[in-house]
């Protein structure tokens, strides 16, 4: 039995070209990062978690919230797969399950999402408060979805489908499945972070660069399956 399935709904996907340096202390023994044409992205992930059943079960109040990532790409012996840095979402219970079993990185904050539709174009925005001060991160996309093209950069962001995480005995793998996802085109988008509260004053120069891409994608059902640990 899978661990979780749920639906990822409406991920708006926010990418930064970065150093490798500043990745460095974050990757876990026996991944490696990986590339795009050359290029080293950091994402910040905004999307909707739906119908959630952990362990076949739903559990009261955790079946529908949001979640904001921070997350960059790594590989092992040939999957592709994510490293959360920070995880932000509504419930406790949910930070201390995430936290306790899969050793990853979250956090509870409020938060909450706006989806709209109008006229000929779509509005997605979330946003998490932190010291008094809410965040968020909106766009405005064209209403009919796209299909996603091979070797492109939307592709290398949204198809990676395993998770890894530092643990005390190695590092934790899990696999997520899910079918490839359809994306609706960006046509604007307002960014209004405080990083340095956020995530830490390590990726406080994002306040200030510009991001390489932003994604809106459909999402799909998914489901996490259990962990393992490498110890190599």
């Amino acid at each position: 039995m899978s661990f979780l399935k749920a639906e990822w709904r409406k991920l708006v996907m926010i990418n930064y070209e970065v150093n490798t340096e500043v990745l460095k202390e974050y990757i876990p023994k026996g991944t490696e990062l990986d590339f795009y044409e050359n290029k080293c992205y950091i994402s910040v992930v905004g999307f909707m978690f739906l119908n959630t059943k952990l362990l076949g079960v739903k559990i009261p109040f955790h079946v529908n919230f949001e979640e904001v990532n921070l997350r960059f790409y790594v590989k092992r012996e040939g999957k592709r797969g994510v490293v959360f840095i920070k995880e932000i979402v509504p419930k406790p219970a949910i930070t201390f399950v995430a936290n306790t079993i899969y050793k990853e990185n979250y956090q509870t904050l409020p938060i909450k999402h706006s989806w709209l539709e109008k006229d000929d174009k779509f509005k997605m925005s979330y946003q998490w408060k932190i010291n008094r001060n809410w965040n968020s991160i909106s766009v405005e996309s064209l209403p009919k979805l796209v299909a996603i093209e091979p070797n492109t950069e939307i592709e290398f962001i949204a198809e990676h489908y395993w998770g890894y995480a530092k643990d005390k005995n190695g590092t934790t793998e899990y696999e997520v499945k899910h079918p490839t996802w359809g994306y609706y085109p960006v046509t604007d988008y307002i960014i209004d972070v405080d990083f340095s509260a956020t995530y830490g004053e390590h990726f406080s120069f994002l306040q200030s660069q510009k991001p390489s891409s932003i994604f809106l994608l459909e999402g799909s059902e998914i489901s996490v399956e259990n962990k393992t640990v490498e110890s190599s």
